[in-house]
Order: C-alpha cells, then sequence, then structure tokens
C-alpha cells in the first residue's frame, strides 16, 4: 500500500510541473486496448467502455472528447481501482491514468455530447484508435457523415482506425410506403424521412417520381425496385439538381438518399421503367411482319 501511495505522489509531481502548453498529456506508455465500446441507446444515452489490457508500466488513455459523467474504473473482477489518477490538458481533453496492474482494467462513462432533434440523434466523435459503435436493436440503420448504412443482422458498426465521424440515427424509424401499379405490375416505394411528405407521383412516360418535402435539412431516403425505375439517376429540387447517394438493399432495391436545404418539390429522373407494353408485344409484330413479307413480294411482283 505504502509503495502504491508513493508512486502515486511521484506521479502526480510529474504531471505538476508539465507545461500546460502541451496538446496532450501523457504519463507512460500509451494502453494496449483490447476494446473500445460505444452503446448508443434510443433515448440518445451513450455509454463508452474502454477495456485495458495489463501492464508493468503506468499507461494512459485517452478518453473521447465531450462532457463526460459517470465515470467508473474497476477491473476485470468488477473491483474498483484506487491507484488511477485523471488528468486534463489544456484544450480541456481528459485521459486516465492506470497504474501498473496484472489484471485487464475496465473505463466506463456517459458521453453528454449527443445532439438531439426531433425524432434524430446525432453525436460527434473523434478518437485515434479503432472503436465499435453498439445501436439499439430496434435500429435497422444509421447515417455515417450522411452514408446511410442498413445495419441488417448486425448489432453496429465498427470505425477502423478511428478518425472523426458523425453518426446519426433515428429513435423510431419514420417510414412511408405508396404503392405504384403499372398494368397488373405493383411495386412499394419507401420512403424514410421525418419531414412531412405531400402530392406523391409516379410517371411512367417521362420516367420520375415526384414528391412534396415540407421541411428543410431532413434527410429524404426512398428504397424501390430497380425494376421500376433504373439508373442512373439525377434528382432535382425545384428545378435544380441536388447531391445524392446510391446504394444497393438486396439485389435489386436501389437506395437514394438526400437531404434538401429548402422544402420543396422533389423529383427523381430515372433512365429506365418497367414497359409500357408487354414484352411479347414487339415479338409478335416482328413474327407478322416476317409471316406477311413473301405475300407482300408476290403482290408487288404481280
Amino acid at each position: 500500500m505504502n509503495k502504491n501511495i508513493l508512486l502515486i505522489v511521484v506521479i502526480f509531481s510529474l504531471i505538476s510541473v508539465i507545461p500546460v502548453s502541451h496538446a496532450q498529456l501523457t504519463i507512460g506508455a500509451d494502453a494496449e486496448q483490447k476494446s473500445i465500446e460505444l452503446k448508443l441507446d434510443t433515448d440518445g444515452t451513450v455509454n463508452v467502455k474502454h477495456v485495458v489490457s495489463s501492464s508493468n508500466m503506468p499507461v494512459t488513455i485517452q478518453l473521447f472528447s465531450g462532457t463526460i459523467s459517470n465515470l467508473v474504473i474497476t477491473n476485470e473482477k468488477g473491483e474498483s481501482k484506487s491507484d488511477s489518477g485523471i488528468a486534463t490538458d489544456a484544450k480541456g481533453n481528459q485521459s486516465i491514468i492506470i497504474f501498473p496492474s496484472k489484471q485487464n482494467s475496465i473505463i466506463e462513462y456517459n458521453l453528454e455530447n449527443i445532439i438531439p432533434k426531433d425524432n434524430l440523434f446525432t453525436i460527434l466523435t473523434s478518437y485515434d484508435e479503432t472503436y465499435s459503435v453498439i445501436l439499439p436493436d430496434e435500429t435497422e440503420m444509421i447515417f455515417l457523415n450522411d452514408t446511410i448504412i442498413f445495419l441488417e443482422n448486425k448489432k453496429g458498426i465498427s470505425l477502423n482506425y478511428g478518425g472523426s465521424s458523425t453518426i446519426q440515427y433515428y429513435s423510431n424509424i419514420p417510414k412511408i410506403t405508396k404503392e405504384v401499379q403499372w398494368e397488373e405490375n405493383k411495386f412499394d416505394v419507401e420512403i424514410i424521412t421525418d419531414s412531412k411528405i405531400d402530392k406523391f407521383n409516379f410517371e411512367q412516360t417521362s420516367k420520375s417520381i415526384s414528391f412534396q418535402v415540407d421541411e428543410e435539412d431532413k434527410f429524404v431516403t426512398i428504397i424501390m425496385s430497380e425494376e421500376l425505375l433504373g439508373g442512373p439517376y439525377l434528382i432535382f429540387l425545384d428545378d435544380e439538381k441536388i447531391k445524392f447517394n446510391k446504394s444497393m438493399k438486396g439485389e435489386n432495391h436501389i437506395v437514394l438518399n438526400m437531404k434538401p436545404n429548402v422544402p420543396g418539390e422533389i423529383v427523381i429522373i430515372g433512365t429506365t421503367v418497367i414497359p409500357e407494353f408487354p414484352i411479347f408485344a414487339p415479338l409478335a409484330i416482328g413474327f407478322f411482319i416476317i409471316l406477311i413479307l413473301p405475300l407482300m413480294r408476290k403482290f408487288n411482283l404481280r
């Protein structure tokens, strides 16, 4: 015990003489982290968990930037670790210093920098190492830096090598389904958005889908069969071309994701669409021409 107390006094004496102009404070080596996990909840809670390997020397663990609460440091048996310390650099970033230990250490805390907006939660993260993001069981999709990702049967995603990210997800997915019928064919067009949708229309002749959005800066995601309207695509907002992301869901469903900056009419134009006539019609016409051509020649000879 006395040895541990002496070590703590020495370490914190060193901390007190380090110039505050240093951008990052580290004591000893950077910790070897077995896993880093952010667990998100539907109420906007973010729980962070670092599992740190045992070490025979002091190590430093950088925490995620943001407002931190409910910080708990334990060993792998769940016992509280008193032989650890917290350091803060000049920019307000916090680190945990863990003294030599024969057991893995577990650091857990809540991150309070999530931004709720209506039904959509946004969390800004930045970290220099690979970390996982675990989503609520009912979450089907997320937006990572405005790119849509469908989780399918996965519990979350891994951000390899870390970096800065913007992660957004709905607490309840706002899905609208519009049925499009052409002759005997029926297709579902799914629209996922927090914005109100009006005046939905499918035009076979112009190869387009159009609808009105009533709010600005909200994601609008369209999921439809590629058989109904094939690409490449152009998307307009009140006659002005806008940016969008395109991806596939399954083998033949296209996903178009956009974020209109003002309310207005969205028009999605494709280059292919279900045929106006049954596919056997041109074949029948061709067969009829082959049959009648010899008769026409005889008639011309006479």
